[in-house]
């Protein structure tokens, strides 16, 4: 899901930033520190959502909204609870109150409603598509696996480990990636090291996944709320 940033306050980008990096799912675009410059961008480009700030120079995220119908999806940002009434006037997926949680973060993100992602011309296979099968590049090969077979993913510096019944591939391709081209319902990043096959979960026991291979995966603190809530809740 492709992103962008539209905050005038450094430290607030940066935060972002994190959490967009953290939570795999997503690709920033491109940060900007006022919204006549995001519009210009979207001129000629297509994203599938903007992190807006409401306290904005020259034009406010309010203000952008009413003279911007046909936005692409928006979760707003800021540290004015004041404005949470008004934003939800334009259907905005989320409304963000600093300083905010990862944990929140992700809440806001798990909003946005599946049939925005993929919208960009000539995409086909989006993070909310089953695919039963896809070709992994390891080394020289391109290899076919059923996605079912796959186990978890661990990442492993600039390569992920992708771990199958009975053997493991590595490949170039960043976590991040994967979480791109998996089906999501399916996989999920339970740790910034692991993604897992939910439907390999055999048990879940304090901060740790037992899948059917009899291996153990920690679970983050980061991401232990979002993935009780989406799986065990």
């Amino acid at each position: 899901m492709t992103c962008i940033i539209v905050e005038d306050q450094p430290p607030a980008q940066r935060i972002l930033k994190k959490y967009i990096e953290d939570i795999g799912s997503l690709q920033l675009k491109a940060t900007f520190a006022d919204a006549i410059q995001a519009m210009d961008y979207l001129k000629s480009e297509q994203v599938d959502l903007i992190f807006l700030d409401i306290n904005l120079p020259k034009i406010s995220g309010i203000d952008w909204l009413k003279t911007m119908p046909q936005l692409p999806p928006v979760i707003l940002t800021t540290a004015y609870q004041d404005y949470a009434l008004e934003s939800y006037e334009f259907d905005v997926v989320d409304y963000l109150l600093k300083p905010f949680s990862f944990q929140r973060f992700v809440k806001a993100v798990s909003k946005v409603p599946s049939n925005e992602v993929g919208k960009e011309k000539g995409k086909v296979d989006g993070p909310h598509e089953e695919r039963k099968e896809i070709f992994i590049k390891s080394g020289y090969e391109h290899i076919k696996v059923r996605v079912d077979d796959i186990l978890y993913i661990k990442s492993d510096a600039d390569y992920s480990e992708i771990y199958l019944e009975g053997k493991k591939l590595l490949t170039s391709e960043p976590l991040r990636k994967w979480l791109e081209n998996l089906d999501q319902r399916q996989f999920t990043r339970i740790h910034k090291s692991f993604i897992i096959n939910t439907r390999k979960v055999v048990k879940v026991t304090g901060n740790q996944v037992y899948l059917v291979n009899k291996e153990v995966i920690p679970i983050g603190r980061a991401y232990k709320d979002d993935f009780t809530e989406r799986f065990l809740g």
